[in-house]
């Protein structure tokens, strides 16, 4: 289980960086002048894919891990809560809200649109994640990595 631990904590790094990276990449893009090309769209791509592997492996450690107790006392237990309830489902969101974006970019015909469509929900997503990871200033018992 520790592995699983390790790698979800490490895999944070690569997810995050992945989409500020598709971010960056938007910036200034939304006027339509550049092409969306298929750099941009691997760039998009890869942090889809790196949020669907932190997915799976965090969908595991959910039903493994000792920090996640499914009972009606840990709602009364901030970092019991914390992993039960606010960690999934936020991050569960900040993922959908992720693939939504990549899906509606990738349908779109307009370089601009697309580019914005990324900006806009991998900025939401982001910021979503942010607020959700166990930072270790939030002693939830998270570390760095």
């Amino acid at each position: 289980m520790q592995i699983l631990i390790h790698a979800h904590s490490g895999l944070r790094w690569l997810v995050l960086i992945s989409i500020l990276y598709a971010i960056i990449n938007s910036i200034g893009k939304t006027k339509g002048t550049v092409p969306y090309t298929g750099k941009d769209k691997k760039a998009a791509l890869f942090a889809l894919i790196f949020t669907h592997i932190q997915l799976v492996v965090g969908v595991i450690l959910y039903f493994i891990s000792p920090k996640v107790i499914f009972s009606g006392s840990s709602m009364g237990e901030p970092a019991l809560r914390f992993y039960l309830v606010e960690h999934s489902v936020m991050m569960v969101i900040a993922i959908a809200l992720i693939t939504i974006g990549y899906s509606k970019a990738k349908r779109l015909t307009d370089d601009g649109k697309k580019f914005k469509t990324i900006l806009t929900f991998y900025a939401i997503g982001l910021l979503i994640m942010l607020i959700s990871i166990p930072w270790p200033f939030r002693h939830l018992g998270g570390s760095w990595f």
